[in-house]
């Protein structure tokens, strides 16, 4: 396995991968960019370190990214780039190993699987009559996961001393936080290449006391939701599951936001669904908060910057949202951001033509009749109000934004949705 592992096709194959990822730098603050050139001339110290044993991971730098809604932070431990290459080469030869052995209610950080697939068959279970949730969080998974229990289920399938070595290694690096190396003696610091499939392997555990229990569920990473018929089963199965999870899998259920409940009453992987007894797929009320305080601060009019960049800084953010959310059955929602979206624009440009005259100019220039664009031009009316005007907004329409590059929603939505 360990020549699999060194071997120049894998090896290659995980250096493209980390260079397309690109991320941040880890403690010794080499970038991506130079790390094909650091291999080239380090690769022999690196890959005979390895095959004896003595190669010693860097610690990882450790980043706080904000929750939602005010709910903490989430850790994050940015490997360096080399151990980033590394990890995903050990990632590589290990995943199809474990990979077909894991749940078919298993959809996280797994080849050709994703959360929509696992959004879905939460929806099958709805239209079956499973109409309650049992929807559990783990708290703090990456930081919890026991070592030792880990390196035994990885044992079972990988033999060699060497790589299981390297693997620990990884597991007990260490995090920099202000300058000083803290020891990791349990925990899959969350960032690395390596940490989802061992998240994996670590609550297929858990996927397979489900199946033996009988149970429908889903689950994308530590995202686990249960679907039963009535809330006294679910208070039932929530209580018997949490126990299993903290006395077999000595990780902790996080019980302010774990609970039974009406599964259009909770959000899963952003989204939610209606009551009907063939439930559609909504946005989350959450997802769509978050969505509009981004689009907020990009179309901000105390943002100083031209339209054409903060129409691109807005087509680049929606691309990745629509493709992300266009599994939801509910176009009005994205006809309605769209209309808010193109008002925030005429807002933005309003406040940029600044002066009455400009104003005048402009409205004329668009085709607007000069008595009309005098009054308007002139008006002592707030931004937001004018930006939704009858003259504004006849100057100013749909196919104005589109001749500027505004890409709207609309036409994401249904063309992805023609795809799908």
């Amino acid at each position: 396995m360990l020549e699999q592992l060194l071997s120049r096709e894998n090896l290659l194959a995980a250096l493209k991968r980390v260079e397309s990822n690109k991320g941040s730098h880890g403690v010794d603050g080499m970038s991506v960019k130079t790390l094909r050139e650091h291999i080239k001339q380090n690769w022999q110290t690196i890959r005979q370190a390895i095959e004896e044993g003595t190669y010693q991971p860097s610690s990882v730098r450790r980043v706080e990214i904000p929750k939602p809604n005010g709910g903490g932070v989430r850790k994050l431990g940015i490997p360096t780039v080399i151990d980033r290459m590394l990890q995903q080469a050990i990632a590589q030869v290990l995943t199809p190993l474990f990979d077909p052995q894991f749940s078919e209610h298993s959809y996280g950080f797994r080849p050709k699987r994703r959360g929509h697939d696992a959004v879905r068959k939460a929806g099958g279970f709805m239209k079956e009559g499973y109409r309650f949730v049992v929807d559990l969080d783990l708290e703090k998974f990456f930081d919890c996961v026991n070592h030792d229990r880990l390196m035994m289920k990885i044992s079972e399938k990988v033999k060699e001393k060497k790589v299981l070595l390297l693997i620990r290694k990884y597991l007990q690096t260490g995090v920099m936080e202000n300058g000083l190396v803290k020891p990791t003696p349990e925990g899959a610091p969350q960032g690395g290449p390596l940490s989802p499939l061992l998240s994996n392997i670590v609550l297929d555990e858990l996927d397979k006391e489900l199946e033996k229990r009988g149970h429908r569920f889903v689950r994308y990473a530590d995202d686990c939701n249960i679907y039963v018929k009535t809330k006294r089963a679910g208070e039932r199965v929530k209580a018997s599951v949490t126990q299993f999870i903290e006395k077999r899998l000595k990780l902790k259920v996080n019980q302010a936001k774990s609970a039974v409940d009406r599964p259009w009453k909770r959000k899963f992987l952003g989204f939610s669904f209606s009551v009907n007894k063939d439930p559609k797929v909504r946005i989350a009320k959450q997802s769509l908060q978050k969505a509009e305080s981004r689009i907020r601060e990009i179309t901000s009019r105390r943002k100083s910057m031209k339209m054409e960049e903060r129409i691109k800084e807005l087509n680049q953010y929606l691309i990745g949202w629509c493709g992300y959310f266009s599994l939801a059955d509910t176009p009005s929602v994205f006809q309605h951001l769209d209309s808010w979206i193109r008002r925030r624009l005429r807002m933005c440009l309003w406040k940029q033509w600044k002066k009455p005259k400009t104003k005048v100019k402009r409205l004329i220039s668009l085709g607007m009749p000069k008595d009309k664009a005098f009054e308007w031009g002139n008006t002592r009316k707030g931004y937001w109000r004018i930006a939704r005007s009858p003259i504004l907004s006849r100057a100013l329409n749909n196919l104005y934004w589109e001749s500027n590059g505004f890409r709207c929603l609309m036409d994401r939505y249904n063309k992805l949705r023609s795809i799908s």
